[in-house]
């Protein structure tokens, strides 16, 4: 324990060393995260108010606009104030905090897609029992798995590296805290914890994106079922889906599915996932769906009047 306390806080190196290319990222991911918290933010009121948009399928995507949005907040805002400080330093315990929250939403937010699989599942398989199966205490208990499971998630992962010893050097090559870059600094040998964070991390996520791709499959190939407006509607709905899924797992996966190391393509795929993906999220669901684009049009309306 003493040895780790040689080290009480890390240096972030970033993302570019130069000056000039500082100022243009911070205006970059300053204007990201704006329209990342207006965008999910403006699909969580819209969910809120408008009595249209009571299914479950709504109740859903509101939280994941929420959880967006945070998990956006968990990184974003630290690297654009970094973009414009000479000294870009992160306590140890934030580092860890960092740690936590990070994969505590990510793992929430994972589980939260499985949980919406299964509701577009329920709705175009099995229409007429939709509202019966998807009750309001079904939909609160479906919402808690994902937290519940997203926590147990992310305990490991400051469990494995808070009494690691870290005596030197204490520069990250990233702009978060991370566990490849925090195993590469520690004064020991980590190669079992980072298997551990290969079965933790990179298993769970190409477990959870084969099933995402096969609930999908069977929901696309029921869909002979439907007339041809329902067809219609339940492939707008599905695609959106699928393309938030493959925009989020298949980064994870290249990150995580892999013996532990970095690699320098590792900051851009982070940037993707975290910052870039929950911008792309609410503009993926409210271009492709239409009650939700009215929905809005309404709320602008009544805002205005």
């Amino acid at each position: 324990m003493e040895q780790r306390r040689n080290v009480t806080e890390f240096v972030l190196l970033g993302l570019t060393q130069s000056p000039q290319g500082q100022k243009i990222l911070f205006l970059v991911f300053l204007l990201i995260y704006m329209v990342t918290m207006v965008g999910n933010l403006l699909i969580v009121v819209t969910v809120v108010v408008s009595p249209t948009l009571d299914s479950p399928m709504y109740f859903f995507l509101g939280y994941l606009s929420f959880m967006d949005a945070v998990y956006s907040t968990t990184f974003t805002p630290n690297m654009i104030i970094d973009l414009l400080s000479e000294k870009k330093t992160i306590s140890f315990q934030a580092c860890m905090t960092q740690l936590f929250i990070g994969h505590l939403l990510g793992g929430a937010e994972v589980l939260l897609l499985v949980v919406m699989s299964y509701d577009r599942y329920v709705a175009i398989c099995k229409p007429l029992h939709y509202l019966t199966i998807m009750n309001q205490r079904v939909c609160v208990l479906l919402l808690l798995l994902p937290w519940v499971g997203g926590f147990l998630h992310a305990l490991a992962h400051p469990l494995f590296v808070y009494n690691l010893p870290f005596c030197g050097p204490n520069v990250i090559d990233h702009f978060i805290c991370d566990m490849y870059p925090l195993l590469k600094l520690a004064c020991s040998d980590t190669y079992t914890i980072g298997l551990t964070v290969v079965a933790n991390d990179g298993a769970i996520c190409v477990v959870i994106f084969m099933l995402l791709l096969i609930s999908y499959g069977v929901i696309l190939h029921s869909l002979k079922n439907l007339s041809q407006e329902g067809r219609h509607k339940a492939l707008s709905t599905c695609g959106s889906h699928i393309t938030v899924v493959v925009f989020y797992f298949v980064p994870c996966i290249f990150m995580y599915v892999r013996p532990p190391s970095t690699l320098p393509i590792d900051k851009s795929l982070t940037v993707f996932y975290t910052i870039i993906t929950p911008m792309l999220n609410p503009l993926i669901y409210s271009l492709r769906n239409g009650e939700m684009k009215n929905a809005m049009k309404r709320l602008w309306a009544s805002v205005r009047n």
